[in-house]
């Protein structure tokens, strides 16, 4: 089996253009997961690179294909600016990038990733939503029987918003956002009127 990470690397700058910076972790027993950070004005976007690597499988199967599974990296965007340490996000992205590997997670579009802290130092986020890939990144296509990466965006969630959603779901959330016209790219906006 080819490597996965080279083409995905290559359909991030394709789509993103050329990194400026990249950070990398290793959590034991883990493969290495790479953040790499893009610059478009003034967005900056933040994706995991590794997280692809092998397919994400079912905790409750007995026997972990090692090619069929859906396959993902995320994708986190941010206004540049506003007093907010963003770069400081990369240890969480890294650790939600590895959760399928270390918790057996699927990650998929609906869920919900909590950090258990702030995303970065002083946000008002601890968690995101997984929104519906395909708009900024394209899938990227694999030989078969290869499920095609996904590339997943991540749209920060406060906790009342994240509380909220639990019980309203993530598309009701979504319309709510869209409803306030809040900028979920804001690194510290208020949480949405749930009321």
């Amino acid at each position: 089996m080819a490597d996965v990470l080279p083409l995905v690397e290559a359909r991030l700058r394709t789509a993103l253009g050329e990194p400026d910076a990249r950070a990398a972790v290793t959590f034991l027993g883990t493969d290495r997961i790479e953040v790499l950070r893009f610059h478009e004005g003034d967005i900056v976007r933040y994706a995991t690179l590794g997280m692809s690597a092998h397919p994400m499988t079912d905790p409750t199967a007995m026997v972990a294909d090692p090619v069929a599974g859906p396959r993902a990296e995320l994708v986190l965007s941010v206004r540049a600016g506003a007093g907010a340490d963003t770069d400081k996000v990369l240890r969480p992205l890294a650790v939600l990038g590895a959760s399928p590997q270390v918790e057996g997670l699927v990650v998929a579009p609906g869920a919900s990733l909590d950090v258990g802290g702030p995303l970065w130092p002083g946000a008002p986020f601890t968690s995101v939503l997984v929104a519906e890939p395909g708009g900024l990144v394209e899938d990227l296509e694999l030989d078969a029987p290869m499920e095609p990466v996904r590339f997943l965006p991540l749209l920060p969630m406060t906790p009342n918003e994240a509380a909220w959603k639990r019980v309203h779901g993530a598309q009701a959330l979504q319309e709510r956002w869209l409803t306030n016209g809040t900028d979920l790219r804001d690194p510290s906006r208020r949480s949405v009127p749930l009321d």
